[in-house]
């Protein structure tokens, strides 16, 4: 957390700072002697923290409010919202990369006096540190997405091929799984899907961001991520993976029939390889994430992931402070959000007596997947990764740039190359000072 040292001081430098006199954010009511607070969130199941919350604490009443995702325009409504000073919630889901645009227009709340200094020890070092900037926790954690390798175990089986531990197997093994079938393949590059790419160069080691004395150094096309992009040029070039987009109809078909026999995901893959390809229970295992060095020692990465934030023109920031780290502390809710599919919890220990903790019926014969594979991977994630408050255009430009090398236009290297140039000039266009790293 040393190297966000300062960077606040670089969002601040072009903040839209507090609006004196505007209409607060949420209901703004209190009902004899009990605060209301306005809840945004689409994370699956939370409805039931929320009633929990409310039948458990007279004083504070939750109204949750349903969102679409925050990429389907949610977050464009926070936005106005913070921008305009009315509108908004009290209290708010917000992806961990999507937190430093908000920190940006300074849109949230500092949680520090409010209860997180005495609480940041509870909670895992590196998703702790997704929220916090300059020494301010502007978010509580909530979940994460540590990754690995989920695969067909009968079809490597007979096969006569083991998981790969290295991304040197997962390609000589590409080959030999569609050798055996023509329809066959290890997996998917899915060229919509830029936050899957951006996982697997974080796991490589590169770091596409960072912010020294009020500048950002931008690296998307640092050697570390060209080498991810080539690797997987490679594998498209031989025909040996396929591009179909992931969580598309033709992807969960291809799933079930066994024409997609593996997949580098986040611990929640888990749930949607169960809940789409029902038929292949008992055929799945899990295995930690290929390496790029077979000098034993793992390397993960985060797909995914979101912390609860109190927004900065809400008239009970501390009610909303109070829900959110018990939302996200407390175990009978970390329980519920576990069942409804939220995630990996952001609290240390919180493994512990959970439906987490336990084996899964969906996998091939694992004792416990997420004690023995996931625990560890969310232990081996790089700590030095930073969002930048431009992210979502970052992650536009590589979707539109791998759509045109998958229609035959350019490469996925040549999409890397294109998107370092577009992220400079999107973060200059927000006023900050910026130098390319590569």
């Amino acid at each position: 957390m040393r190297r966000r040292s300062r960077w606040v001081a670089a969002l601040a430098a072009v903040a839209l700072f507090g609006v004196a006199g505007c209409s607060a954010a949420g209901s703004n009511t209190s009902d004899a002697g009990r605060t209301n607070i306005v809840f945004w969130s689409w994370v699956p199941g939370i409805d039931k923290s929320v009633d929990l919350w409310n039948k458990t604490h007279s004083n504070i009443h939750v109204e949750l409010q349903d969102t679409p995702a925050g990429s389907s325009g949610t977050y464009a409504k926070m936005f106005s919202a913070v921008r305009g000073g009315r509108g908004g919630p009290d209290v708010a889901q917000v992806e961990y990369q999507q937190l430093p645009a908000f920190v940006l227009e300074n849109g949230l709340a500092d949680l520090g006096p409010l209860g997180m200094n005495q609480r940041k020890s509870e909670f895992v070092d590196w998703q702790l540190a997704q929220t916090t900037f300059d020494g301010r926790a502007y978010a509580v954690p909530q979940a994460s997405g540590p990754m690995a390798l989920y695969y067909r175990a009968d079809v490597f089986t007979d096969l006569g091929l083991s998981a790969p531990t290295t991304w040197d197997e997962y390609a000589a093994d590409a080959a030999k799984i569609h050798a055996s079938s023509p329809n066959r393949y290890i997996s998917t590059f899915p060229p919509g899907n830029s936050a899957w790419f951006t996982a697997l160069a974080w796991q490589a080691g590169a770091q596409w961001f960072k912010v020294d004395d009020g500048t950002w150094t931008v690296d998307v096309a640092s050697p570390t991520t060209l080498k991810v992009a080539k690797y997987w040029d490679d594998l498209r070039e031989k025909g040996l993976i396929d591009t179909i987009p992931d969580f598309s109809n033709g992807w969960y078909s291809d799933l079930q029939k066994g024409n997609i026999v593996a997949w580098p995901s986040a611990q929640w893959g888990g749930s949607l390889l169960s809940g789409n390809a029902p038929g292949t229970k008992g055929d799945w295992a899990v295995a930690p994430l290929p390496q790029w060095n077979d000098d034993g020692e793992q390397t993960s990465a985060n797909w995914g992931g979101s912390a609860t934030a109190v927004f900065r023109d809400s008239q009970h920031k501390q009610a909303a402070a109070d829900f959110a780290l018990w939302l996200n502390t407390d175990k009978d809710s970390i329980d519920l959000l576990v069942k409804g599919g939220y995630g990996w919890p952001a609290t240390k220990g919180a493994l512990d007596g959970t439906t987490l903790d336990a084996p899964d019926p969906f996998l091939a014969g694992q004792q416990n997947a997420n004690r023995d594979v996931f625990e560890k991977a969310d232990a081996s994630i790089n700590t030095d990764w930073q969002w930048s408050p431009t992210t979502t255009n970052t992650y536009a430009h590589l979707n539109d740039a791998f759509a045109a090398a998958v229609a035959g236009n350019g490469t996925f290297v040549d999409a890397v190359k294109q998107t370092q140039r577009e992220t400079v000039a999107d973060l200059k266009a927000k006023g900050l000072k910026v130098r390319n790293g590569s």
